[in-house]
C-alpha cells in the first residue's frame, strides 16, 4: 500500500507542478501567456499524469481487495514481481497512450485569435481554437475516455462490491472497523477524481459550459492533489501514531 501510495504522490506532484504555476499567474495577472510548444508540452504531462492517477487508484483497489478478500493469500499474490509490473503498467499507460493523441492534435490547423479560456492548455478549450477536421480525434478522445476511465472506473465498482460483501459477512466488528477504514481514503479519492473525470470527458459537448471545466478542472489539478496527503495520513493509523512520536520529540 505504501508503495501504491508514493507513486500516487508522484502523480500528484507532477500534476500540480504541471498546472499551478499558469493557474497562479491567471489569478493574480487576470491573464497569462505561454508558447505554443509550452502549451502543446504541458497538455501531454496534464494527460500523462491524469491516466497515470487512473491507473494507479485502479491497482490500488485491487490491491485492497486482495487485503481483504484474499488475505491468507495476499503476500503470495500481491509478490514484489506482481507489484512492480502493476506500477510500469501504470507509467507505462499514463507517458505513452497521450503520445497517440498528441500525434493527432499537432495535425491541427489552428486559427485565432490565440486565446484560451481556461487557467492551463486542456483539450476542449485548445480545439475550439482549431480550423481543421476534428472527427478523428474526438474519437479517439472518446476511446481513451471508454478504456482508461470507464472501465477501470467499473472495475474499482466491481472490487468494492466484493470487498463490502466481505466485510458485511465479518464475525468481528474490529476487523470491520480496521477494513473500512482501510477503504474509505482510497474510496473518497475515487469518487472525487473519477467524478469529476466522467463529468469532464464523457458527457455530451452540446452544451458545454467552460465555467463548469474551468471548475471540474480546478477540482483534479488543484485541490485533489493537496487533499490527497491530508485523507490519506488522518485515516492511516501508523502514519498518525509515527506524527504523534514527532510532535512529542
Amino acid at each position: 500500500m505504501y508503495i501504491f501510495l508514493s507513486h500516487l504522490s508522484l502523480s500528484d506532484i507532477l500534476i500540480s507542478t504541471n498546472v499551478a504555476p499558469n493557474a497562479l499567474q491567471v489569478i493574480l495577472l487576470g491573464k497569462t501567456s505561454i508558447p505554443a510548444l509550452g502549451c502543446i508540452t504541458q497538455l501531454y504531462f496534464f494527460g500523462a499524469s491524469t491516466i497515470l492517477e487512473c491507473c494507479l487508484l485502479t491497482v490500488m483497489s485491487y490491491d485492497r481487495y486482495l487485503a481483504i478478500c484474499r488475505p491468507l493469500r495476499y503476500a503470495s499474490i500481491m509478490n514484489i514481481k506482481l507489484l512492480n509490473s502493476l506500477v510500469i503498467y501504470s507509467w507505462m499507460v499514463g507517458f505513452l497512450q497521450p503520445l497517440i493523441t498528441h500525434a493527432l492534435i499537432l495535425q491541427q490547423d489552428f486559427c485565432g485569435p490565440n486565446v484560451i479560456d481556461h487557467f492551463f492548455c486542456d483539450v476542449a478549450p485548445l480545439l475550439e481554437l482549431s480550423c481543421s477536421g476534428q472527427t478523428l480525434l474526438k474519437i479517439e478522445v472518446s476511446i481513451v475516455a471508454l478504456f482508461v476511465g470507464l472501465l477501470q472506473f467499473l472495475f474499482i465498482i466491481i472490487t468494492y462490491i466484493l470487498i463490502f460483501y466481505s466485510i458485511f459477512h465479518m464475525s468481528s466488528k474490529a476487523g470491520k472497523e480496521k477494513a473500512f477504514s482501510t477503504c474509505s481514503s482510497h474510496l473518497c479519492v475515487v469518487c472525487t477524481y473519477y467524478g469529476t473525470l466522467i463529468i469532464l470527458y464523457l458527457s455530451p459537448s452540446r452544451g458545454y459550459s467552460f465555467s463548469l471545466n474551468k471548475m471540474l478542472s480546478l477540482i483534479n489539478t488543484v485541490v485533489t492533489p493537496f487533499f490527497n496527503p491530508i485523507i490519506y495520513t488522518l485515516r492511516n493509523q501508523e502514519i498518525r501514531t509515527a506524527l504523534k512520536v514527532l510532535l512529542c520529540r
